[in-house]
């Protein structure tokens, strides 16, 4: 497989509201929650206010935005693309969408054979700490 196989899409929806909030907002990162306070969501902080370590993974970027979640729960996740996307509803007590009105959503679906060999082949990138 000679193309690129992104961890983590958006679907229209989801980058309309990404943009918004990065106008809004400034500069942006999204981490997915493991759990906790607002479940397994994808969360979108101000990337000047959230702080990624090296126990982090970052999975790919959305409309620039990059796209994190920790180490830890990528093992569980790392045979799944993310899907990003947004729906009515109250989003997570720290998201910055949470006033819109929408909410992130995670969906996800199982790499094919060939997309888990480009995978094996290309592993994801450590946060920073």
């Amino acid at each position: 497989m000679a193309d690129e196989v992104p961890r983590v899409v958006a679907t229209p929806a989801a980058i309309a509201l990404i943009e918004q909030l990065v106008a809004e907002h400034g500069p942006v990162l999204f981490h997915q929650s493991g759990g906790c306070c607002d479940g397994s969501a994808p969360m979108c902080f101000p990337a000047n206010e959230f702080m990624v370590g090296g126990s982090d993974v970052k999975l790919g970027t959305l409309a620039g935005v990059p796209f994190y979640m920790s180490e830890s729960q990528f093992e569980y996740w790392q045979h799944t693309q993310l899907i990003i996307d947004c729906v009515s509803g109250n989003g997570g007590m720290f998201s910055l969408e949470r006033p819109t009105g929408l909410r992130f959503l995670t969906r996800s679906r199982l790499f094919d054979d060939a997309e888990s060999a480009w995978l094996a082949a290309h592993p994801a990138e450590r946060a920073e700490s």
